[in-house]
């Protein structure tokens, strides 16, 4: 029974200061503008002031202009993305990304599945 009482106060104490732990608040006018890939995916991407944007990927002869249009919204650490689809019906996507770094030359985020690292274009 002792045991027990001791893990119990353990992981309370553990959860209490899990819950203390202050999100990061990134400034999103760092984000403006264009990002090309280093690690995790091929795509570029450009973040306008406006909350819209586009990503393209130059890989496979994509110019900017063809890109695919996305609306996104930073708050403290989580990025959301809202691609626009055009299909009949204007599907949505929405992605939701933590961003883990953003300066003026680099940015990564992750998701559940990946991490994703990108430095801005001149």
């Amino acid at each position: 029974m002792r045991r027990i009482l001791v893990f119990l106060a353990v992981a309370s104490v553990s959860v209490l200061f899990h819950s203390c732990e202050k999100e990061k608040e990134f400034d999103e006018t760092l984000l403006y503008g264009k990002w090309q890939p280093v690690s995790g995916t091929q795509l570029h991407f450009r973040y306008d002031q406006n909350g819209e944007g586009v990503t393209w990927n130059p890989k496979v002869d994509q110019l900017e202009s063809e890109g695919q249009r996305f609306t996104w919204e930073l708050i403290k650490s989580e990025l959301t993305q809202i691609h626009l689809m055009e299909t009949v019906g204007g599907v949505v996507i929405p992605k939701v990304y933590t961003v883990t770094e953003l300066t003026s030359t680099s940015l990564k985020y992750k998701d559940s599945f990946s991490s994703y690292s990108f430095t801005k274009m001149p």
